[in-house]
């Protein structure tokens, strides 16, 4: 029985260079794990009343035990497990005092095989650990880059990729929608999360993260990769439509040519990878009302009002761009506003000036409001009386020509009068009329133009069908 626990726990001590070279574990840990084995198995047999160390001996390579006992007179000895008379003591130990610990080294083949397993039992869960601990580590380093692996099993909608060294998950939501993978197939992910769990380190993959389609441009286009081409901002729905806008550290090198690529092969690329997912690339501006215009190509924009103090745009569209600035189901000027970070409310030009009319309408309520006064406090931000009455004066005084205190609080006082008028009397605040307001667009335009070249070529053929008439004629009187 001794010999059968001596050969464990020789396995034991070789095993400390085995499972270092094989599981990258540092060797500290793992003869950390054999001692603090050895110890329990040691306590479990002599029990744990008994002051039992355990130390590892570097130069011939094995885990020692020792129990020590405080050294007592004989008078004084009463248990033989903690204590030892000072004579005995002396035979170890010709130094030993009274009240010194003397240790006595115990016979590690002595434990037993049952004890002895319990000490394998806890090395290998502490090599286990240490194992997690790497693994964990290793890739809360890799957190934010492209992994990929081969897809083992689908649990409950999540597929569960073997990364080799552990397993990593893509959850449903983390997914591009209408993909299917099965066993076998391989699979690129974002590495999103990495959480330290009892069950050891979970790792979250994503194909719908943004961070992966920045990623993927980084690995596709050498001029990002190498830091010419810097990409500012993505916003994407997977599987459906994304956006990202891009800027060039070098005059000589386009921005969106090097991510697009020759004939688009670089970007095709991107696409496939994606499933299909449609990708607008625009340029980086770092004045917002240029950047939101950009953001909203293929769109053309007529004019753009800029809320600063609410991060807020009112971008105004021709009526025939009105549908191609906002997108299917708004996916156009969802995706915009996430790219740039600001609101964005989309006007056609004939809803914009029919609202202008209206806001202009209102402010010539103010008695002595002149049309041009009234289009200049609407162009500062005040669309109608009430806003000014409701404003403070330092408000108003921004307003241009209302710079000094004295007529901005004219304008204010004013304008709350019109607001007590209307509110003593009861009545509804007057609107303009409506009237049909005529917004030349370039489709009109062309439609014009076409019809003049029509006119004028109908115009053209007949003139000349007369001439020919008229040829005719003075050919005939002279044959005559």
């Amino acid at each position: 029985m001794v010999m059968a626990a001596d050969n464990v726990f020789s396995d034991l001590n070789r095993m400390i260079e085995q499972v270092g070279k094989d599981k990258g574990i540092d060797r500290n840990i793992i003869v950390d794990a054999v001692v603090q084995g050895m110890l329990l198995a040691a306590r479990k047999k002599y029990g744990t009343y008994r002051d039992i160390e355990a130390q590892y001996n570097e130069e011939n390579g094995e885990v020692e035990l020792f129990q020590f006992m405080e050294v007592v007179t004989a008078e004084e000895f009463i248990d033989d497990e903690v204590e030892i008379p000072l004579e005995e003591a002396r035979k170890l130990d010709p130094e030993a005092q009274l009240g010194d610990s003397i240790g006595i080294r115990l016979d590690a083949g002595e434990l037993g095989r049952i004890a002895a397993q319990t000490a394998k039992q806890i090395i290998t869960q502490r090599v286990r650990d240490a194992e997690r601990d790497i693994i964990y580590s290793e890739f809360e380093q890799r957190k934010g880059d492209v992994a990929s692996g081969i897809v083992r099993r689908i649990e409950r909608g999540a597929i569960v990729v073997d990364l080799g060294r552990t397993e990593a998950y893509i959850p449903m939501r983390e997914q591009i929608p209408g993909e299917n993978f099965k066993p076998g197939d391989r699979v690129q992910g974002y590495i999103a999360d990495v959480r330290q769990t009892t069950r050891g380190p979970q790792i979250i993959m994503s194909r719908a993260d943004k961070g992966y389609l920045i990623r993927l441009f980084e690995m596709e286009v050498p001029e990002i990769y190498d830091g010419i081409v810097e990409l500012k901002a993505a916003a994407r729905e997977p599987g459906q439509r994304a956006k990202i806008a891009v800027i060039s550290k070098d005059p000589s090198v386009d921005p969106v040519g090097a991510c697009v690529g020759m004939k688009g092969s670089r970007v095709q690329n991107i696409v496939q990878e994606l499933k299909g997912e449609k990708i607008d690339i625009v340029n980086w501006e770092e004045e917002p009302t240029r950047f939101v215009c950009n953001a909203l190509a293929p769109a053309e924009i007529s004019k753009v009002f800029v809320n600063d103090e609410d991060h807020e745009m009112e971008v105004v569209v021709p009526d025939q761009q009105l549908s191609l600035a906002i997108g299917k189901k708004g996916q156009n000027v969802r995706l915009a506003a996430r790219l740039t970070g600001w609101k964005i409310d989309i006007l056609s030009e004939s809803k914009s000036a029919a609202r202008t009319a209206e806001a202009i309408f209102n402010l010539k309520l103010i008695p002595d409001m002149s049309d041009t006064m009234a289009q200049n406090i609407f162009q500062s931000g005040f669309g109608s009386f009430q806003a000014l009455a409701e404003s403070p004066i330092e408000d108003i005084m921004a307003i241009p020509g209302y710079d000094a205190p004295e007529k901005a609080g004219k304008l204010n006082s004013d304008a709350k009068a019109l607001l007590k008028k209307y509110e003593d009397e009861g009545l509804p605040v007057p609107t303009a009329p409506e009237v049909a307001v005529a917004v030349e667009t370039k489709s009109d335009a062309k439609m014009q133009a076409d019809q003049r070249l029509r006119e004028e070529l109908a115009q053209l053929k007949q003139e000349s069908s007369r001439e020919a008439m008229e040829e005719s004629g003075d050919g005939e009187d002279s044959k005559e």
